[in-house]
């Protein structure tokens, strides 16, 4: 089995996608799909093995018994309607501007790029409602 294989592998096991992989760990677009091709980083080998909670040596070994992967805590419909609110509350703020115009390193957000940001906003709070699923209640969300 491929190292890419052995990811995807994984990745499906913790319930995630490649792609969803590649972005929480801030790698670029199609990076696993590529790792046949290239010879990824000890660092970042070490990334993918934390976050899908096995070692570099598992991923970069050829035996095929698979350690259990725990399972991310999914969000609930509460989370979801919690991070709905935030976002709708961020937006009518940023349009409103009633903290003054939107910026960032010095310069204004044109209109168009206010999804954007609220698109990574969303990302960052699925995130970081996980992570506090995670370590506040790690055996309630246990599966």
């Amino acid at each position: 089995m491929s190292i890419k294989d052995r990811i995807q592998t994984l990745c499906k096991q913790k319930g995630i996608t490649s792609k969803e992989l590649e972005l929480q760990l801030g790698f670029g677009r199609g990076y696993i799909s590529k790792m046949d091709k290239s010879n990824p980083t000890a660092s970042n080998l070490k990334k993918i093995a934390d976050y899908l909670g096995v070692t570099v040596g598992y991923i970069l070994s050829d035996t095929e018994n698979a350690p259990e992967v725990e399972k991310a805590p999914e969000l609930n419909v509460r989370d979801e309607r919690d991070i709905k609110k935030d976002l709708d509350s961020l937006r009518e703020k940023l349009a409103n501007k009633e903290f003054g115009p939107a910026a960032y390193d010095g310069q204004e957000i044109p209109d168009e790029d206010i999804d954007l940001f609220l698109g990574q906003v969303d990302l960052m709070l699925r995130r970081v409602k996980v992570k506090n699923k995670e370590k506040y209640n790690p055996n309630k969300n246990k599966k």
